[in-house]
């Protein structure tokens, strides 16, 4: 006769709670995607002299929020397989049996129609075109297209989250001038050395998942290199603002000072070992120490711009 215990009893998956949903949601990246559309927004109304009704404003940002997280539930009804052998997102709700796969694609689907809608009635036609196509650049073309089949998939899929500011923008004007697609470059420009520092200390996750990111085929050093290479890059663009009078005298203390910081820490990766050995705890430190890094330093600077155009501190620099 066999005993029965509490080990030999299968672990069957707990109910799904409203905590599980908004997970499938992303909710750390539609809290960055919301804000830069918010800072879009605001500094749209602030050079352009439109006021956008401020009921309508929210309904917008709304809808952006909306849309990131539906192309994020698209992103993980599709990745489930890839999040089920990576320890860092095993525990997600559709690899933990939480949530099934259909339902994450229904919710993200439903999602995508109802925030591009919203967006058509509370703004402008653009502004809803541009956030229907930032749900399918990151849910279709970088999730089922990029992510399993180049290295540069962070790189060319970096767009999709580039776009908020300038749908924020559009949603004001009907219009995307010079100055929405220099806050599209920034980001741009800011996702490869934000998230290769978080790979380099995650590539043999992704390299057992199947997913060709940079440090897996090309190795940790190059990495570091390209890291290093794109913050360089990134410093002028930054500064771009200042040149068309998109941002102030606060905006270009801010993107100068962060700029060079960003640079000298992304410097020491380059000229650091790490991501050679997963085991030294000091090189975990640094990579995830930039990580964190990038993100207070994308945060700061669209919201130096939001503050500018807001609070009427918007000084331009008047030296171009």
């Amino acid at each position: 006769m066999t005993t029965i215990t509490q080990d030999t009893v299968p672990m069957m998956p707990r109910a799904a709670t409203a905590g599980d949903y908004i997970q499938l949601l992303k909710p750390r990246i539609m809290g960055l995607v919301v804000f830069t559309a918010l800072a879009g927004l605001i500094a749209a109304q602030g050079v352009s002299g439109i006021a956008m009704n401020p009921v309508m404003a929210a309904i917008a940002i709304l809808a952006v929020a909306l849309g990131s997280g539906a192309a994020g539930a698209i992103n993980m009804w599709y990745d489930a397989d890839i999040d089920a052998v990576m320890t860092r997102t095993s525990t997600r709700p559709i690899p933990a049996g939480i949530i099934p796969r259909d339902e994450a694609l229904s919710m993200g689907l439903i999602m995508s129609f109802v925030s591009v809608l919203l967006m058509w009635l509370a703004s402008t036609v653009l502004a809803a075109v541009l956030l229907a196509v930032s749900i399918a650049y990151y849910g279709w073309f970088y999730t089922m297209v990029l992510k399993r089949r180049t290295a540069q998939n962070i790189v060319i899929g970096g767009a999709a989250g580039a776009f908020p500011p300038v749908i924020g923008w559009a949603a004001v004007t009907g219009t995307t001038p010079l100055d929405a697609w220099i806050l599209f470059a920034i980001i741009f420009f800011w996702t490869p050395p934000h998230f290769w520092a978080l790979s380099l200390v995650a590539h043999k996750e992704y390299e057992k998942a199947g997913v060709p990111m940079l440090p897996v085929t090309n190795g940790t050093k190059r990495t570091r290199l390209e890291i290093f290479i794109y913050s360089l890059v990134l410093l002028p663009i930054a500064l771009a603002p200042v040149a068309t009078g998109l941002g102030g005298w606060l905006y270009a203390v801010a993107a100068s000072g962060l700029g060079l910081a960003f640079a000298v820490l992304c410097f020491r990766i380059w000229r650091s070992n790490v991501g050679d050995d997963l085991s030294d705890p000091q090189a975990r430190k640094r990579a995830l120490g930039l990580f964190a890094f990038s993100i207070l330093y994308l945060f700061v600077l669209f919201a130096v711009l939001l503050v500018e155009h807001a609070f009427g501190l918007h000084f331009e620099v008047g030296v171009f």
